[in-house]
């Protein structure tokens, strides 16, 4: 009986924290199935660093769907920034959690020309920007 009891109380948080994940990629996946969906060309292995720098770093920022970013870094070494939509910028169509793979804004936002994977040492952390440039 025991050990049921502690069993129960591990799965549970568990079980909770991954329900969690999977409903807010499923519900950001729906609003993206929304949008009418175009033959994107492949993505880009880089993002542009040539935009504006109109607007402060923004260290730490968490991204939204609807924000407009450009890279201050490297391909290798990415170094996004939120800014003023314009020519030169990505829009953020998706935010995916928990996950580094990139290739999941092929499906679930066909539209996106790049994206951007954050890779945290806790694997909760990690999220996927699907990016169209504007």
């Amino acid at each position: 009986m025991i050990i049921t009891v502690v069993v129960l109380l591990v799965l549970c948080p568990c079980l909770g924290l991954a329900g969690w994940a999977v409903w807010k990629v499923a519900d950001a996946g729906s609003d993206a199935a929304d949008t009418p969906s175009t033959s994107a060309p492949g993505l880009p292995p880089t993002l542009p660093s040539d935009a504006p720098t109109s607007a402060a770093p923004t260290p730490g920022t968490e991204f939204a769907r609807g924000d407009c970013v450009v890279n201050d870094g490297s391909a290798s070494d990415a170094q996004l920034r939120k800014v003023p939509c314009g020519p030169n910028t990505y829009q953020v169509l998706l935010r995916i959690p928990a996950t580094t793979d990139g290739d999941r804004c092929e499906m679930l936002a066909p539209q996106a020309t790049a994206n951007y994977v954050h890779d945290n040492s806790v694997d909760l952390f990690d999220y996927v920007l699907c990016l169209k440039e504007r």
